[in-house]
């Protein structure tokens, strides 16, 4: 089942959500129900809270990028094979230059900014069966995670922007919140009472 997409402006996308444990209720269905939103509206990876969850669960597809004649032959059969659920999620570490790359996020359709993150992490997780991992992750990869990552810390891509920028930006992200945007999936808006 496809579901609405949170907006920009919902409290849920600002707030840093809480562990879940096993007994989580219907996990595998909402897991499957991501899966099928995230690919609804053509994404690389969803996190709960822009479904109105929040609770620490993202979920990542890199398989888009494998057709992508930027990369060499090697990365795109990595990209192609790369779909994950990372459930109570933490980076332990973070290091390399930081590099720009263009950013959009489902949660705020229409723009798209020059993000400035790490190019390799460590994180702790659990997968869907909450079997733990502790795994290294570079380039795109690591780019991906941190972006869904930081959903669940209750920060948006838009935050990471200079004061500039989000000045620029201040009435459009407002005209998102009101659902005056152009998206082609399923979305809740936070000052409109009624779904679209």
């Amino acid at each position: 089942m496809i579901l609405p997409i949170v907006a920009y402006g919902d409290p849920v996308l600002k707030k840093k959500a809480a562990p879940i444990t096993e007994d989580y209720p219907k996990l595998p269905e909402l897991i499957e129900n991501m899966f099928e939103t995230m690919y609804g509206a053509n994404g690389l990876g969803l996190a709960a809270p822009q479904v109105g969850l929040s609770i620490r669960m993202f979920l990542v597809d890199t398989s888009p990028f494998a057709n992508d004649k930027e990369f060499t032959d090697e990365e795109r059969a990595m990209y192609k094979d790369f779909k994950k659920v990372f459930i109570n999620a933490e980076i332990i570490k973070r290091e390399g230059d930081e590099w720009p790359f263009n950013e959009g996020c489902l949660s705020i359709p229409g723009i798209t900014e020059d993000v400035f993150r790490e190019s390799t992490i460590t994180m702790r997780y659990q997968d869907e069966n909450f079997k733990e991992y502790t795994e290294t992750f570079d380039g795109i990869i690591a780019r991906v995670i941190q972006h869904e990552y930081d959903h669940i810390e209750g920060i948006l891509f838009v935050d990471k922007l200079s004061s500039l920028k989000k000045r620029i930006l201040k009435g459009r992200l407002t005209n998102i919140s009101k659902g005056k945007c152009d998206a082609d999936y399923r979305m809740r808006f936070p000052a409109v009472s009624k779904k679209r």
